[in-house]
């Protein structure tokens, strides 16, 4: 795991000077580097130390924004929608619900019509669209001074209006309505994540525990490797940590929703008053972190560089990086693909338990409070696991991708036969189950592995590149996934494409990426470029 003795001089200096920002870095690439100058954040002692009370706030925002209303409104989306279109089978006039329906939905869409599941693949397609945009016009931007800061709030807030909204959604015929503000709060949440993510891997080196090892490590007090575990413990900490926090923050918001779905369960707008309930939660425990975050602005916008262009030159950039940082973006590319086959893998589950639980906003509570459950506790299991036997965090992760790639496979089952693959009511409750124990911890590494191979000082440009990977990527698997239903009118049909997406991508995962060495490509290249701003 570590380099020979032979190495510990040069990986010394190089986690030196990117502590200390004095460079005297031998470098073969010189100019090619000068050609993929960047100002960066800085990273140096002057930064505030991170107060408990400002860890905390990021952990409650974690908290309140744990994705329940995303899901709720997936379902509102889908249910109306079937209330408002025909059973094709049947004809125009009939309906999707009735008891003799065929299965299959449909509703008007441009000049003919299109199936229910693939209006809700294309607004997630189409979301995804809407996430590139962003994330590659504004996301590396955020690296800059305090527009971070005021992104996040703001795109915050988006999507908090976006579900109170959702208080609108009480007619079938409002379901057109219910899809754009579903893209709305979907693509919001999806990119709050990137930017609330970006800012862990700043905390962790700014942590109490971080400095302490730091200053050993600057004192010779301990060795380059001692020193390289320790600062990668301290992120895998910070990252489970706000992985138990969202888990418990989902099954807090569950357990509110009963209180209204029990006893108003005969109430037509129970669905939205969750909504609000949801949304509200994430207000009250999200609104901390903007009043207590530390000041840690990044270096100021260059002159004749602008807010909106600069996100695409620092991308520009950043990918002339490959050839210095190659482990780096085989996990970015592979990850693009993983991302693309679990999201959409989820979306399509989801889109068969609605059809099967009929859109009960009760039903999907009680699965999510299994999944909210047993992701908890397996988030502190892994890291209890991997703390006490000092597990890599790639050894980890790959753990967590066997069950990614086993969750299609078995959906796969579902098109030969109804007895398994997605098609009882039981096989829902293991899949919630399973997700809970593999797929909390698969986020949190995921995390973690993005930051161990990021340049310190790219923060929000690599964790752009890495949302891209995470959101963007789905741009390919709902369109696929809906053109396949569409065709066959069967949505099991997607999952072989889906399972084989995630294999390819774990596997990649598993022999390509080499996180040490991977991660000492990126300390070396970040203190090249400090070299050449300094």
């Amino acid at each position: 795991m570590f380099t020979p003795p032979s190495e510990s001089e040069n990986l010394a200096h190089a986690f030196h000077t990117d502590v200390k920002q004095v460079v005297d870095i031998r470098s073969d690439n010189s100019s090619d580097q000068n050609a993929n100058q960047i100002a960066i954040s800085p990273i140096s002692k002057d930064e505030p130390l991170v107060t408990r009370r400002e860890l905390w706030s990021y952990y409650l925002y974690s908290n309140g924004g744990n994705g329940v209303g995303l899901g709720y409104t997936q379902t509102l989306f889908q249910g109306l929608a079937t209330a408002a279109g025909y059973d094709p089978v049947a004809g125009p006039g009939s309906s999707c619900l009735a008891t003799t329906a065929s299965g299959q939905c449909v509703v008007p869409w441009g000049s003919g019509t299109k199936s229910v599941s693939g209006v809700v693949l294309t607004a997630n397609g189409v979301s995804f669209a809407i996430m590139t945009a962003i994330l590659t016009t504004i996301g590396s931007a955020a690296d800059y001074g305090t527009f971070g800061r005021w992104l996040l709030f703001a795109i915050t807030v988006v999507c908090w209006a976006a579900q109170y909204a959702c208080m609108a959604l009480t007619t079938p015929n409002r379901w057109v309505l219910a899809m754009v503000l579903y893209i709305i709060g979907f693509v919001s949440y999806s990119v709050t994540l990137v930017f609330y993510a970006a800012l862990f891997p700043r905390l962790a080196r700014n942590t109490p525990r971080a400095r302490q090892l730091r200053e050993k490590y600057e004192n010779s007090e301990i060795p380059p490797e001692v020193y390289e575990q320790g600062e990668s413990l301290e992120k895998n900490r910070i990252t489970d940590i706000f992985t138990v926090h969202s888990n418990v923050g989902f099954l807090t918001t569950l357990l509110l929703n009963l209180a209204l779905l029990l006893p108003m369960a005969n109430n037509p707008k129970v669905d939205n008053y969750v909504l609000v309930v949801v949304n509200t939660y994430w207000v009250v425990l999200g609104i901390w972190w903007f009043v207590f975050q530390e000041p840690r602005p990044g270096p100021k916008l260059p002159k004749g560089e602008h807010y909106l262009t600069i996100g695409w030159k620092q991308i520009w950039a950043a990918l002339k990086t490959y050839k210095h940082l190659p482990y780096t973006f085989v996990y970015l590319f592979s990850y693009f693909l993983l991302a693309d086959g679990l999201n959409t893998t989820g979306t399509l589950i989801a889109i068969c338990q609605n059809d099967k639980f009929s859109f009960s906003f009760l039903q999907n509570t009680y699965l999510g409070l299994s999944q909210a459950i047993t992701s908890t506790i397996s988030t502190l299991a892994f890291w209890y696991i991997q703390r006490y036997w000092k597990i890599s965090t790639k050894k980890m992760f790959v753990v967590t991708n066997v069950v990614t790639i086993l969750i299609p496979l078995w959906g796969m089952i579902g098109i030969w036969t109804e007895k398994l693959g997605f098609h009882n009511t039981w096989e829902f409750w293991a899949y919630n189950v399973m997700f809970g124990l593999f797929q909390a911890p698969y986020y949190a590494y995921s995390l973690t592995m993005m930051a161990e191979l990021s340049p310190p000082g790219f923060d929000n440009m690599f964790f752009g590149l890495f949302g891209l990977s995470n959101r963007a990527s789905s741009m390919v698997g709902p369109n696929v996934i809906q053109v396949i239903i569409d065709k066959t009118g069967n949505n099991w049909q997607g999952f072989p494409f889906l399972f084989a997406l995630c294999t390819a991508a774990s596997v990649v995962i598993w022999f390509g990426v080499d996180v040490t060495k991977g991660r000492r490509d990126a300390v070396r290249w970040a203190a090249e470029q400090r070299k050449h701003i300094h």
